[in-house]
């Protein structure tokens, strides 16, 4: 085999709670998180010569020093003297500084597929544990699926697979680090209130109700993005209006979704965030559908 593609399929949160600050300066989190349909596709080729070279539709994407993908091929090269080089192609489809794990998602394909191309036969668990080195949602996209992380997002828990449904995407002209949207939160100021329930959600997804769960999912970063980017609420409040279930920021931003039981009323909603109004503010918009999970 001289050459594998895959795809890099893109995550959203159905909660997420920041619990504490920790000593090393990481965060301890506890979040549901989900596979979606929108996806990069990745291209890795062998090369004769000892070398990774990045190419991509995206402008700036290919500086290794800057790009999370390069340093999970190097990582694979150093760790099993790796003789032959790589390509790697990326056709990037998921937005940047969307909260949608676009870079880490496509770690993980390179660490998946470069397993298979160089046949390392690394277990899943074994992959899941280089990925922890490159980035903490690595693991999570290595395996997918709907499930419960802790920890800075390494203590991973399968979960029931999440109900068929609709998702609409909405993706604002602005983009958000996560360092910026750390430094906005005060752990101090957090209340019970702002917090999602966790275990409630876990038990909507246990019972496969798809109502209770998008109508209680929540994430601690909307209470401070939302005040310095008020368009998270005003598309929220739209996708509600429009017929969403429920409606969320996934991860640190800058994309908010909303879950649709009817597919009419999600592709009603697409075309309104796709009209005059919305140009000035939305750069994108998805229509997507959870996925399951399985390497």
């Amino acid at each position: 085999m001289d050459n594998i593609s895959l795809k890099a399929y893109a995550k959203v949160n159905l909660s997420l709670d920041i619990l504490a600050r920790r000593e090393d300066g990481y965060h301890e989190l506890c979040m549901i998180m989900q596979s979606i349909g929108v996806y990069d596709k990745v291209n890795l080729t062998k090369l004769r010569q000892k070398d990774i070279k990045i190419s991509s539709n995206i402008k700036n994407l290919c500086l290794p020093e800057n790009n999370i993908v390069y340093k999970a091929a190097k990582l694979l090269y150093e760790r099993f003297d790796i003789k032959e080089g790589l390509h790697i192609n990326l056709y990037k489809y998921i937005p940047m500084g969307a909260g949608m794990a676009g870079g880490r998602t496509d770690a993980a394909a390179v660490l998946r597929g470069m397993n298979e191309l160089y046949n390392l036969r690394l277990s899943k668990e074994e992959l899941m544990k280089i990925g922890l080195e490159i980035g903490a949602d690595v693991p999570f996209c290595i395996c997918g699926g709907t499930m419960l992380a802790k920890g800075i997002g390494e203590e991973l828990s399968g979960l029931k697979s999440m109900p068929a449904a609709h998702l609409v995407l909405v993706k604002p002209k602005f983009s958000i680090s996560t360092k910026e949207a750390y430094s906005l939160v005060d752990l101090s100021k957090l209340t019970d209130r702002d917090r999602p329930d966790t275990d409630k959600i876990l038990s909507y997804i246990n019972e496969g109700d798809l109502k209770k769960i998008a109508g209680n999912m929540k994430n601690v970063f909307e209470l401070y993005i939302g005040k310095k980017y008020p368009l998270i609420e005003k598309i929220k409040k739209e996708l509600i209006n429009q017929g969403a279930l429920g409606a969320v920021m996934t991860g640190s931003g800058s994309v908010v979704f909303g879950v649709f039981k009817d597919l009419t009323l999600a592709k009603k909603c697409y075309e309104t965030f796709k009209q005059r109004e919305f140009r000035a503010e939305v750069k994108e918009v998805y229509i997507s559908e959870f996925i399951k999970g399985g390497l």
